[in-house]
């Protein structure tokens, strides 16, 4: 290799990895995301596409790329999402260019998703890295759900079932990470990113029987 090539070799940026995050609602996914790109400047955020409205506060570009029905169904038509969904009167999706130009710049893209998403991202990227994020127990879920405040016993109740049918899916991730201290799954994450956290692997039969066991 000549010394030409070695310089290039070295002001060439590595190639950046989709880390994609499941989890049920209430395991406090988002919470460790966030805190994962504040301590982590090779990192960013996928932004979705959706087509459902602003709520107050949210901005074009920083929470989601709002856009109608038709625009997103174009995008669709011309293969621009890695995976996209219909949840409930809004469709979803994630932008392949956006996540493609990120990993080549070098940065890890994080993104937040459901199982059913991660499944649609696994096949299209099989080199993604994909975590699952559970909570210690059903009762503890339950009561972070209650202590937002923000939901009617209807929904807590369908969010409660909903997440018994998320958890199922945990074997189809490469890692799963109990959120019981938030410090701790933080520092489980942030070793995952550095090429560790062995222990957290969902083929480890021990870590494997801990899941199991709260599954139950």
């Amino acid at each position: 290799m000549t010394a030409a090539s070695d310089k290039h070799s070295l002001l060439k940026p590595r190639r950046g990895r989709l880390v994609v995050f499941s989890a049920p609602s209430g395991a406090g996914k988002t919470s460790l995301v966030r805190a994962l790109l504040e301590r982590d400047p090779n990192t960013r955020f996928s932004t979705s596409f959706t087509t459902r409205p602003p709520r107050r506060g949210e901005r074009h570009g920083h929470d989601y790329f709002f856009v109608d029905e038709t625009e997103f169904t174009r995008m669709l038509d011309r293969a621009e999402f890695l995976e996209h969904a219909r949840v409930f009167d809004n469709l979803y999706g994630t932008s392949r260019a956006q996540v493609e130009a990120l990993m080549a710049e070098g940065f890890d893209v994080l993104l937040e998703i459901d199982w059913q998403g991660a499944r649609q991202i696994r096949a299209a990227m099989p080199d993604c890295l994909a975590i699952f994020i559970l909570p210690p127990s059903a009762a503890e879920l339950e009561r972070r759900l209650r202590g937002r405040s923000t939901d009617s016993e209807a929904t807590i109740r369908r969010r409660l079932r909903d997440a018994r049918a998320d958890m199922s899916h945990w074997e189809e991730f490469d890692y799963a990470v109990i959120n019981e201290d938030f410090d701790r799954a933080l520092a489980e994450l942030a070793a995952i990113l550095n090429g560790g956290g062995e222990k957290s692997r969902t083929d480890d039969v021990i870590h494997a029987g801990q899941i199991a066991r709260l599954m139950a």
